[in-house]
């Protein structure tokens, strides 16, 4: 009889459990379907390899390998203990109850009992990290959930080692402390009570485990635990390509009303799930530059905000339909997707606004671009994009631009750099060295590359000596190049993801447009920037070329003999790792390789280096605006490279090399600790 009313009791709290369950993680599922459908290329073996690797075998957990170790025992031990929460869940209808597992039920006895200490292990280090240790990322907020997280689970694996102890008592079973150490340990602790106090102690805990169970079922949906089923959903999704890569607008979609995003449902459904992917580690905002240094922009918080508003629009949308659940106490188990008209509704809500509302002008603005929070990312979100369709909102449907971009955008426009300097005296750099021959494309019939200067290499003096070094070891190393010359425009990076779209696809446009005129199938740059929306970007719009950036063609040349550093350069170089090259693209060790076969130069690596490596301040667009709000982040970097006593800093990026270079001048060191880039180390080093 008490078996039966125990089940009977069982059945009817499971079944609300799981009502509200679905219901939640179905409403959900409808705020996500309130975006815009997004495209998806199936790529099935590369996305489970993704899977794999990040949901798997937590290859970004693992960026912090205690915490990483510390997930990967939860992980794994959850998944263990469900195996004998279904045996457990029998035991109370059916007293004794065992898998028919024979002489190896010992062994499946022992695997759980240890998988539930180890649980129970990771929980309180977990607890430890936060409120002992007080780890920085996860201090952010204190709104009591995380703390019901860690009592719910030490509740969760107690239970179920303290109710099988007094089972044991309840059976008359001898304590086994081999197969069972730690609930045998319990039961022979208490094996004075009698199976009566035995049998009431047992069903206590089950209850307890029980009702912990369904609570934190509930609870899921509705907090960052969501994360625990929508990861690996997201990381699957993830986009695929080149990392960073931003989506193309379509600006002959006569149509089209507003550019960027401007709303929360203007996102498309992959971005959304992103929203909902988040597990509030921190990782994000601990790595990222602006919030390193005293600037509004929080990813994480970012993502929160967006989040919790996608929530609530999404519960005054179904609000108004009766037969769709809206929160846990929705009318109806028949949950029909959104009508066109329902997801059109939407933007006709009283809501707040997101930009201005939930998300700052300034939050935007301080973005560098630099994609190192999506790097430390474990659940593969993606903050970058989303900032710069918001961006591309402001800037094209608003008009609302800071006062600097503007002046960004009409030099670019009007003579295709950002000084506004005339655009005839783009050449001029190659006749400041008599010892270099640089011709353009009008002036040679023949070159197998195409040497793109960029604005910084033809009007900034301090980049000019980088393009005029690496032209030199061209002409040594043998290699027919030319140069587009005032016919060059603008990549039109810097104003992409400064949300001018428009402007990029026009400068984008006129690029290739040469580069087809003089039949380019080479390209090298010394501007990582350029470099990658070559090489990532402008394939989408029509180019057809080899893009390399001059780091890989000096190591290629150097392994081929053409050039060879042969005099000594005693150098300690602290050495730094441009976004756009590293993170965007993955080149860590060339760049190190070429300073290594330098006699002489001894690489120093900096604290944050390779995928960890903190930006310069100078991405997206962030060199022509200036920063009012916090400590530089080019000071910041500085004083990082400056702690391993440098002879030199080193880079490989114009725009980083100025960022440096002014933070020296800040720190007053500059003539003590030079800046340059790994193309004039290697051009000292040379017999030329």
């Amino acid at each position: 009889m008490l078996q039966l009313l125990n089940l009977l009791a069982f059945l009817a709290v499971t079944g609300y459990a799981v009502y509200l369950f679905i219901n939640l993680v179905y409403t959900r599922v409808l705020f996500i379907k309130l975006g815009k459908q997004s495209e998806f290329e199936p790529n099935l073996k590369e996305r489970i390899g993704t899977v794999l690797s990040n949901a798997l075998g937590h290859k970004k957990l693992f960026k912090d390998k205690k915490s990483g170790l510390m997930h990967l025992v939860l992980f794994y031990t959850f998944f263990i203990i469900q195996i004998g929460l279904i045996e457990l869940i029998i035991k109370g209808f059916i007293k004794g109850y065992e898998f028919p597992f024979d002489e190896a039920h010992k062994y499946f006895s022992l695997l759980q009992e240890w998988a539930t200490f180890l649980m129970l292990l990771a929980v309180a280090y977990g607890f430890y990290r936060r409120y002992g240790e007080k780890l920085k990322r996860l201090q952010w907020k204190r709104d009591g959930k995380a703390a019901f997280v860690y009592i719910a689970l030490c509740t969760l694996t107690l239970s179920i080692l303290i109710a099988l102890g007094f089972e044991a008592i309840m059976l008359n079973h001898e304590p086994n402390l081999v197969y069972a150490p730690f609930s045998g340990t319990i039961a022979l602790l208490f094996s004075g009570i009698g199976t009566t106090a035995g049998t009431v102690l047992f069903y206590v805990f089950w209850w307890t485990h029980m009702l912990t169970v369904f609570s934190f079922l509930v609870f899921v949906p509705q907090s960052k635990q969501f994360h625990e089923l929508f990861a690996m959903v997201n990381i699957f999704f993830k986009k695929q390509g080149p990392v960073g890569k931003l989506k193309k607008i379509d600006f002959e979609d006569e149509e089209a009303e507003e550019f960027g995003v401007g709303k929360i449902e203007d996102f498309t459904r992959h971005q959304l799930i992103d929203l909902y992917a988040c597990a509030e580690c921190g990782r994000c905002t601990n790595m990222c530059p602006a919030s390193g240094t005293g600037k509004t922009l929080s990813p994480m918080d970012l993502m929160v905000k967006m989040r919790n508003h996608l929530t609530d629009k999404g519960q005054a949308v179904t609000s108004r339909n009766p037969w769709m659940p809206g929160n846990i106490f929705g009318s109806s188990a028949l949950f029909p997707a959104l009508s066109p008209a329902e997801r059109e509704s939407a933007a006709a809500l009283e809501m707040p606004r997101l930009i201005g509302d939930v998300i700052t002008e300034e939050e935007l603005w301080a973005c560098t671009t630099c994609r190192n929070c999506e790097d430390q990312c474990p659940v593969g979100n993606e903050h970058v994009d989303k900032i710069i369709d918001l961006r591309r909102y402001l800037v094209m449907t608003e008009g609302n631009v800071p006062q600097e971009a503007t002046r960004y955008f009409q030099n670019i426009e009007r003579q295709s750099n950002p000084w506004g300097m005339n655009r005839k005296e783009r050449v001029k750099w190659r006749e400041e060295r008599e010892d270099i021959t640089v011709k353009t494309v009008k002036e040679t019939a023949e070159f197998e590359y195409l040497l793109w200067v960029g604005s910084m290499g033809s009007f900034d003096k301090r980049s000019q000596k980088i393009v005029q070094s690496f032209a030199k070891i061209m002409n040594a190393a043998g290699i027919e190049f030319a140069i587009l010359g005032n016919d060059e425009r603008n990549s039109g990076d810097t104003a992409r993801r400064m949300g001018n779209e428009f402007l990029f696809q026009q400068l984008c446009e006129e690029n290739i447009a040469n580069f087809q005129k003089y039949d380019v199938k080479k390209i090298v740059t010394i501007d990582p920037h350029a470099y990658n929306t070559f090489k990532n970007e402008y394939p989408e719009f029509g180019l057809e070329a080899e893009v390399y950036h001059h780091t890989e063609l000096i190591w290629q040349w150097i392994q081929e003999g053409r050039i060879k550093p042969e005099k000594e350069v005693t150098e300690a170089i602290a050495y730094h790792d441009s976004c756009y090259i590293g993170r965007y693209n993955d080149i860590y060790d060339i760049p190190r390789q070429i300073l290594k076969s330098i006699p002489g130069v001894k690489v120093l690596e900096m604290e944050r280096n390779k995928s960890d490596s903190m930006c310069c301040g100078a991405g997206g667009g962030r060199m022509w605006i200036e920063e009012t709000e916090g400590k530089r982040i080019n000071v910041e970097r500085t004083e990082q490279a400056l702690r391993l006593n440098p002879t030199t800093i080193g880079s490989n990026c114009p725009y980083c090399l100025t960022m440096l270079s002014d933070g020296t001048k800040a720190k007053e060191v500059e003539e003590q600790v030079k800046t340059l880039d790994i193309v004039e180390i290697v051009e000292r080093s040379l017999a030329i």
